[in-house]
């Protein structure tokens, strides 16, 4: 057994979207080479050295049990993964993603390959003000000086400006920053085992929809105009009293809170199903109800095509389903997109789950997790 290391990186962009770029490779380093403890703010810089666009720089903590010489080289596989393109020219350039290794425990290197500590880091205040906010108190082997005293006597006269926004050491720790997701889709997309699996990834309280007890569902699917507007209306009861008493109650082990289903569906399903004059005291009733609920901070929409919800839908095998028609189908799947045209776009991502099978491949449920990633990091 290892014993693990500390080593403290600063890591920087600015090529295109750098703070998905960042966030990205935190989680990248984290998989690869240790655990990530703590992450500084994030501050903007002008670039250092050359005629080019403004930095986001940080730096991170990092407990590991690669040997300096191992880390370098995985943080450089990362670097290019990433897109970084290294030249053989000495001047500085922009790029997608600069990673370097500021000190590993109180080691002192200078090989061909690598310096440690990074030997121009008390003339960067990019690199010391990140620095200060996670280990103000490491000492330089080398000047005998903390972080705290080399920034102050740090000359670089550049403007640092820190930002609002911030980086997670982990995914759990972004997951917990959204507080609230749902999970929603027509009949048999997947909404519900994709949100148990988000829940027991990353420590979520699941908030499932009770449909199954409902005993006007097996009559409506049988005789849908007799019993439209009892099923919409006892739909209506059960999911408010549910959701208010799920979302209100907080879950002081859980880090936040995933559904799948979001309450405004019950107002798709009811347009489709209730006559006219039943849909307008509908309304009425659920309007009042909607303004008292949660709403989520990310809305997703698993989009299916109808001809794989039919299937889906006759392999998990519920007799009251197997009678659902295409065309019915097809009115929620409308019945969504029309209320998704009216829903806040920073707040829903629609993701085409027709060819992805993120039950079986790993992969598939690796793409939906980044497109939730991407899209929160770009909007909210």
């Amino acid at each position: 057994m290892g014993v693990y290391k500390t080593a403290f990186l600063s890591i920087g962009s600015n090529l295109g979207n750098r703070l998905l770029l960042l966030q990205k490779a935190i989680f990248e380093i984290g998989n690869v080479t240790g655990e990530i403890r703590q992450v500084s703010a994030i501050y903007e810089t002008p670039a250092w050295g050359f005629d080019g666009e403004d930095f986001l720089n940080a730096c991170l903590e990092l407990q590991t049990l690669l040997s300096p010489e191992e880390l370098l080289v995985k943080l450089l596989a990362i670097e290019t993964d990433f897109g970084r393109e290294r030249k053989e020219s000495d001047s500085y350039q922009s790029r997608t993603l600069d990673i370097d290794i500021i000190y590993y425990e109180k080691d002192v290197i200078d090989t061909a390959v690598l310096t440690i500590p990074h030997p121009k880091m008390q003339d960067r205040k990019f690199i010391l003000k990140p620095l200060a906010d996670i280990t103000p108190q490491f000492y330089h082997p080398i000047f005998n000086k903390d972080t705290r005293n080399l920034l102050q006597e740090c000359k670089d006269k550049s403007t640092i400006t820190k930002q609002f926004r911030r980086l997670f050491k982990n995914r759990h720790a972004f997951f917990a920053s959204l507080e609230y997701v749902a999970i929603e889709g027509n009949i048999g997309a997947g909404k519900t085992t994709l949100a148990t699996k988000i829940s027991e990834d990353f420590n979520a309280k699941l908030i499932l929809e009770r449909f199954a007890e409902n005993p006007f569902l097996p009559n409506f699917y049988n005789d849908q105009d007799r019993y439209a507007f009892p099923l919409e209306m006892s739909f209506l009861a059960d999911r408010y009293q549910q959701f208010t008493e799920d979302t209100n109650q907080l879950d002081l082990f859980k880090s936040f809170m995933v559904s799948d289903y979001d309450i405004y569906k019950s107002l798709i399903f009811a347009k489709i199903t209730l006559q006219q004059n039943e849909f307008d005291l509908y309304r009425k009733v659920f309007n009042f109800m909607y303004k008292e609920v949660k709403k989520p901070k990310i809305y997703v929409y698993l989009y299916q095509t109808t001809e794989r919800l039919l299937q889906q839908i006759k392999q998990r095998g519920r007799d009251y389903e197997q009678n659902i028609e295409l065309t019915y189908l097809e009115k929620i799947n409308r019945g969504y997109f029309d209320f998704l045209r009216t829903y806040p776009k920073e707040n829903q991502l629609i993701i085409d789950v027709s060819e992805l099978d993120f039950v079986t491949h790993e992969r598939d449920y690796e793409t939906i997790l980044s497109k939730i990633e991407d899209f929160a990091l770009a909007n909210l």
